[in-house]
């Protein structure tokens, strides 16, 4: 995880109670400084030639227009490469001895409760929850009935209860299967898509598996949980919760124990850990505050019933990988010099399935695994909403100051002495699971995970960092956690447009990491968060460098220095500098040269879409227009999509407003760069005073050869849909046409 020049250089380890330990590169942090130290001057002299160009231009306003357009793009790249190198100023990694954790603990591990969060049976199928449970509630974890694992249902699906009454039934077999076999992958359909070894134990699981996942489907394909599926006692749970007048905006709150540890045994006797189903109250007249309610509400319902003090979040489709992950967070959570303010744990997210050339760069490696490193050497890594161990205590206020709950029993420190299912126990933890229960309280702004934003998870960390608190990145060789990766284009941007909003509504707001950020952690690492709340701000140079270059250079008209002045050559340094050290980090990071041209075309389609209508959005919401809110992403495999994703090619199939975007900067840019090569041929135009935007031009080509590809070569589902394509192809010959006549009538 260095660049080849620092991995020569010698290193700095520091071992902490003998748990993990720390390593420090020296020569890497100076050549990171240096070349940031070099880099700074170049940019202060763009701006002094920026500076040069505005007095010395002429009384024209569209050239004035042009020249500060470019300028405020310069500034804006300017100001996000600066946030780019907080995460630069002092890396640092980790490495943990797990296997010296029962030397400390005496086989007695902390409590552990695992939130696990759904809201759509569609969207999210119910058997991908499922084989995330059951591969955490097969952790080796000492004793098993530490482990807690809940549902948080917020779409209040009868279809996803009964998948987990399957998954209780098929748990009492997996997870003695997977202790006297020691099996790693503990996911079952992880564990059966590998090369097990085939005996007749497997082959009884498999079946039983198999079983489980046939009744699951057809109970989601019926849409309903038909008689002929359960027994009378679970009928009668059906009954109860789900009325006539039940829906999934509007429903009581449904707590069902599904499994109990000290009262269910698994087939060879032994005990299980807890597994719990919450469907959260809701009400058309109450706000609800998407996954951050939810997560609220796992964590009151959570400290009634066992109110473990380390608690995991997961994502529904993100299975765990490895089943001593927990020890390797408790490498870092039994270090008492760590443990006054260590607030969270967080493990890189890791995807299964990933075609060769990552072309929708699903593994965000910048926000996942390179910047970590370097906020770890800070304050610690931000929360990405799922891999996450946190303290219940943090929670609760800064580390010095506790902030109090309503009610004694969701203390930290309150000890649960009574049986999960007892009467008193379950009418309390329906009581905090209701949606009126947070009313003029700190919920959401003092307590819990943090309210006021789309992205509750960097919200959250974000606001814990500030009030004090660390954290630590935990990066094994082996991922602890593997998920789902979206396949098809619509889906990333439209997930990212959501980011987007989110990041906006913390980024102009009281909490700013710009003003409060800086007040409360300092300015290097409020630097770090700035960079991902100001993250959609990219969108407006990368729409005005896809745009005004290319309709100059189709009029004949030079904006950039020419090839034999020497300014020419601080634009090739700038270019080559920031695309380089990018380079060169991602694949010191295990990443290859086509993944890295991926993730940089990934990067300048999410500025031309999801990061420019995530603005539109965010304005429009906050002039009080009504916008789409919170979407689910789809978990949804369709084998066609899966077929042209594997075979590296994007999916285009739906009409969108984003595609017609890139539709129109892919035809702008190619006209653009075709005609000026015709011109320079022909001796009407000079390649010296047009390369650089003859360059910017064929750079976009390059890059949205994919999306041309869509447009015209292919006939399949996946291809840009007609519409878009004509109607792109009208707005760039507008475009075209309205540049020419301001440039014509100056």
């Amino acid at each position: 995880m260095e660049t080849t020049a620092a991995a020569a250089a010698a290193t700095t380890t520091t071992v902490n109670g003998g748990l993990h330990s720390v390593e420090v590169n020296p020569l890497q942090l100076i050549l990171n400084r240096a070349f940031a130290l070099i880099y700074l001057f170049a940019i202060l002299a763009l701006f002094y030639h920026h500076t040069l160009k505005l007095l010395n231009s002429t009384n024209s306003f569209i050239t004035f227009s042009i020249s500060i357009s470019i300028l405020i793009s310069d500034l804006i790249l300017a100001f996000m490469w600066s946030t780019i190198q907080s995460f630069r100023m002092y890396p640092l990694t980790r490495k943990e001895y797990p296997e010296k954790i029962k030397n400390f603990s005496n086989n007695n591990f902390p409590a552990l409760d695992i939130f696990i969060c759904t809201a759509d049976p569609y969207k999210e199928p119910p058997l991908n929850v499922v084989n995330t449970a059951l591969s955490v509630l097969a952790y080796d974890y000492c004793p098993i009935e530490n482990v807690s694992v809940y549902i948080s249902d917020d779409g209040g699906s009868e279809l996803t209860l009964f998948a987990f009454m399957e998954a209780a039934k098929f748990a009492v077999y997996w997870l003695p299967f997977c202790r006297e076999n020691k099996i790693v992958e503990r996911c079952p359909d992880a564990y059966f898509s590998s090369n097990y070894t085939e005996n007749s134990e497997t082959q009884k699981i498999k079946l039983m598996y198999e079983s489980m996942k046939t009744r699951i489907e057809n109970v989601i394909e019926r849409g309903k949980v038909d008689d002929d599926y359960i027994n009378e006692e679970d009928r009668q749970t059906f009954s109860i919760y789900w009325t006539a007048g039940f829906t999934h905006h509007n429903h009581p709150s449904v707590i069902q124990v599904l499994l109990e540890n000290g009262k269910d045994k698994d087939k060879t006797g032994h005990g299980m850990p807890n597994l719990i189903y919450l469907s959260r109250e809701k009400s058309k007249s109450s706000p609800h505050y998407f996954k951050a309610g939810a997560l609220n509400a796992l964590l009151r319902v959570s400290g009634i019933m066992t109110n473990a003090p380390i608690v995991l979040t997961l994502d529904c489709d993100m299975y765990s990988n490895d089943p001593s992950t927990p020890q390797r967070a408790l490498c870092y959570f039994l270090d008492q010099k760590l443990w006054p303010t260590l607030a969270y744990v967080q493990f890189p997210q890791r995807f299964h399935g990933l075609n060769e050339a990552d072309i929708y760069a699903s593994e965000i490696k910048g926000l996942f695994h390179s910047n970590p490193v370097g906020m770890d050497g800070l304050r610690g890594p931000n929360y990405v909403g799922t891999g996450c161990f946190f303290r219940r205590r943090a929670f609760f206020g800064s580390p010095s100051s506790f902030e109090q709950p309503k009610i004694p029993e969701l203390f930290p420190d309150h000890v649960v002495n009574k049986p999960i299912q007892a009467q008193e126990i379950l009418q309390r933890a329906h009581y905090v699971a209701s949606c009126n229960y947070e009313n003029e309280s700190n919920w959401g702004s003092k307590m819990g995970f943090r309210y006021g934003s789309l992205v509750e998870d960097y919200y959250t960390g974000y606001r814990l960092q500030c009030e004090g608190w660390k954290s630590v990145f935990c990066n094994p060789k082996r991922p602890a956690f593997l998920g789902d990766v979206p396949i098809s284009l619509y889906d990333v941007v439209s997930q990212n447009k959501r980011w987007s909003v989110g990041l906006l509504e913390v980024a102009f707001s009281k909490y700013s990491p710009l003003t409060f950020g800086v007040r409360s952690m300092g300015l290097v690492m409020a630097h770090c968060y700035a960079h991902y709340a100001f993250w959609p701000i990219w969108s407006i140079p990368i729409t005005l460098y896809a745009f005004i270059p290319q309709l100059t250079l189709l009029n004949g008209v030079t904006i950039f220095p020419k090839v034999s002045d020497p300014w020419f050559f601080l634009y090739a340094f700038l270019f080559l500098g920031a695309y380089g050290q990018d380079c060169l980090v991602f694949i010191s990071f295990q990443g290859t040269f086509k993944r890295w041209w991926n993730d940089q075309r990934i990067w300048m389609i999410r500025g031309l879409s999801s990061f420019l209508f995530g603005i539109i959005e965010y304005s429009t919401k906050h002039l009080g227009i009504a916008t789409q809110g919170f979407n689910v992403t789809s978990k949804v495999v369709d084998n066609e999509q899966g077929k042209r994703y594997h075979q590296g090619i994007f999916e285009f199939g739906v009409v969108s407003p984003m595609f017609i975007t890139l539709a129109t900067t892919s035809i702008i840019n190619l006209v653009a760069f075709l005609t000026s090569i015709a011109q320079i041929y022909k001796g009407d135009q000079n390649l010296d005073g047009l390369f650089i935007q003859m360059f910017i031009a064929g750079f976009v080509v390059i890059n949205c050869l994919p999306i041309y590809e869509a447009m015209v070569l292919r006939g399949d589902k996946g291809r840009m849909p007609t519409r878009v394509t004509i109607f792109s192809t009208f707005l760039a010959g507008s475009l075209y046409m309205a540049f020419a006549f301001l440039l014509r009538s100056v």
